[in-house]
């Protein structure tokens, strides 16, 4: 059984909504961010999405374009993302971590040697934004293959035709996005988002993450009543801007206690209220 497998049934087992914590590797700094990703299971993440930075994030909202671009100028590449998840690894040999980003990257690097190097250094899973499951024999079914999660995004348009292609060869979880539209945007409405949940589980038999918009700990606790896990990106990256200016420590800990704060939310999300 997958990393990812084992920390959902566990959550299952608890009765709570994992907590996904979206941040850039590289961002704002290798170092930093080996920093944050290490503190951030202590922080409350149960999974952990490592964003892997490109040039031309077209899925991405501002605040996660600026991350790639701090990431980037920082000297951050594939190869070293890979390296801070062996890192990460020396110390925590539980939380999962997927890598999130664009095909660009793992075609230049070459497919057979980035899934042999990502499963080297204890990656458990990929969510690739632009491969669509026309392209599975690309990435996907190699993966599968290296015994990696391939984690497939499904949107408010993914309509009856389109799902079951959709999470055919899907494992780990499927990531809904909550709206049409680039990270960073509005949710859906809590009605729409726990109709998509109860879809998307019932077709693909996988846990559902929901993301792209989820900001406050209210929406955080709101969509964890209904989804198997709640993934927090841009308000995490905001944070970690904001705190720039008094130094990559400040930035770090803006995170963290951002993290914590949603953690706690997302794990009383079920919990009576007279508990709360």
């Amino acid at each position: 059984m997958s990393r990812i497998a084992r920390r959902f049934d566990r959550l299952r087992a608890e009765n709570r909504a994992a907590f996904i914590p979206f941040v850039m590797a590289g961002d704002p700094s290798y170092e930093a961010s080996l920093e944050i990703v290490r503190a951030l299971p202590g922080a409350g993440a149960d999974l952990i999405e490592l964003g892997v930075c490109f040039t031309d994030p077209m899925a991405d909202g501002p605040a996660i374009q600026l991350a790639g671009q701090r990431a980037l100028a920082a000297g951050q590449t594939l190869r070293r993302t890979l390296d801070l998840v062996s890192a990460f690894r020396e110390e925590d040999q539980e939380t999962p971590i997927v890598l999130m980003g664009y095909y660009n990257p793992i075609y230049a690097y070459g497919v057979e040697r980035f899934l042999k190097d990502a499963k080297a250094a204890g990656v458990d899973g990929l969510i690739v934004v632009d491969l669509p499951p026309e392209e599975d024999e690309e990435l996907c079914l190699p993966a599968r293959k290296a015994e990696l999660d391939f984690v497939r995004l499904a949107t408010p348009t993914t309509d009856e035709a389109r799902l079951p292609s959709v999470v055919r060869n899907s494992s780990g979880f499927v990531y809904y996005v909550s709206v049409a539209g680039i990270t960073g945007g509005a949710t859906g409405e809590a009605g729409a988002v726990a109709t998509a949940v109860s879809r998307l589980r019932s077709a693909s038999g996988l846990p559902v993450a929901v993301g792209f918009g989820v900001k406050t700990e209210a929406r955080a606790a709101e969509v964890a009543r209904d989804a198997d896990a709640v993934v927090v990106g841009s308000a995490l990256i905001e944070a970690l801007a904001a705190g720039l200016p008094d130094g990559e420590a400040a930035a770090r800990d803006a995170v963290l206690d951002l993290a914590s704060r949603l953690s706690r939310a997302i794990r009383a999300a079920r919990q009576p209220s007279e508990a709360l």
